[in-house]
């Protein structure tokens, strides 16, 4: 089936990218691996999960004992192992090395794989605190380093082009600074699609590094934010993918654009079997890790003059096309919503959307 053309089942819906508005079909994508023929260990591997997936839960101050709080690493991952879950991804927070032996002990006894999350220096001055959170990411037995160049969004924080490319020669230059500290203790160190950079604009910065230890984590749902279509997104990335953040997109429309949130696996518009193939193709030791975020939909508003401060505007016809497509592939329920709930119903939300993924995950993408 193109993958252009809506699927009668609803987890195999996708959503079109620019390229795709003219109707254009990108057609069965030929892969080096397909599933059914992946050695049996790739196929039970289980997912892991970001720590945002636990957004509400991490560092929780609400009194409940049902969902209690996770205060570090050790209690994500044993949290984790006890619902399935193969790893975890984690921020590491200034952590020393003798906390990094203790999660290196844990992981080693639950059998878990473990990702870092880690911030970029910005200045020369900020290196030698970079590499002891790297050592001590070593230490615990990390196997990539996530990070990302932007902690808000592109169409939010950024009003004109000239703010735009400061942010986009700063970060590159953060990352110049991280690559001879993780080239040295040969640690890989994967820059996110963290609605931040288009795909073709962070392989661009990837290829200007050039360098073997750094790469991507590929979000499967970030760029939907930016009219890009998933597939193509993924298709464009797995390359250079490292590590992964596998989530699935629901989307309505509001009045200035449409409204975005990540999903329970299955629900939304991402090829999810596709997306685990592609990444597979290229990358064949690639950890999956769930980043199911439990919010208010985020909103982008595409219909707006401040959303194309960044980007090249689409003609008034290539802007009816996104209209048109985003009805067609409209989320067919209520997008989750976490705003009026209390703190307890928050976290059993949570704890039920991350365990539907898993459920998901272990069914229908064998991981």
């Amino acid at each position: 089936m193109p993958q252009d053309q809506p699927s009668t089942k609803r987890n195999e819906k996708s959503f079109p990218r620019r390229d795709f508005l003219k109707s254009a079909s990108l057609g069965t994508l030929a892969l080096a691996l397909p599933f059914s023929s992946l050695p049996a260990f790739l196929k039970d591997m289980p997912m892991g999960i970001v720590v945002h997936s636990y957004a509400a839960r991490w560092h929780s101050k609400a009194d409940s004992q049902k969902y209690p709080a996770f205060d570090d690493a050790i209690e994500l991952m044993e949290h984790s192992k006890s619902i399935g879950a193969g790893g975890i991804q984690v921020t590491l927070n200034g952590w020393s090395k003798d906390f990094g032996k203790q999660v290196r002990a844990k992981r080693e006894q639950l059998d878990m794989y473990l990702e870092g999350s880690i911030g970029l220096p910005k200045s020369t001055d900020q290196i030698a605190d970079f590499e002891k959170e790297v050592l001590a990411a070593k230490e615990a037995g990390a196997s990539v380093l996530r990070t990302a160049c932007l902690s808000g969004r592109r169409y939010v924080n950024f009003h004109t082009k000239a703010d735009f490319l400061a942010f986009k020669k700063n970060a590159i230059r953060s990352i110049e600074l991280a690559e001879p500290i993780v080239r040295k203790h040969k640690m890989k160190l994967a820059v996110e699609n963290h609605k931040d950079w288009a795909a073709e604009e962070l392989v661009q910065i990837i290829k200007s590094i050039g360098s073997e230890w750094v790469g991507v984590t590929l979000d499967f749902g970030n760029n939907v934010s930016f009219l890009e279509k998933p597939m193509e997104v993924i298709k464009t990335l797995a390359p250079y993918a490292f590590s992964t953040h596998v989530k699935d997109m629901g989307i309505k429309e509001y009045p200035k654009g449409f409204l975005l949130s990540e999903v329970p696996l299955g629900e939304g518009v991402i090829d999810l079997k596709a997306a685990v193939e592609m990444c597979r193709k290229y990358n064949p030791d690639i950890n999956f890790s769930l980043e199911m975020i439990t919010r208010d939909p985020l909103e982008i508003p595409y219909l707006t003059e401040g959303y194309w401060a960044t980007f090249d505007r689409f003609s008034p016809s290539e802007l009816e096309q996104v209209k048109e497509r985003i009805v067609q592939y409209s989320f067919e329920w209520d997008l989750p919503q976490v705003t009026g709930l209390s703190a307890e119903q928050q976290l059993a939300f949570e704890e039920e959307n991350v365990q539907k993924c898993l459920a998901y995950s272990r069914s229908l993408l064998h991981l």
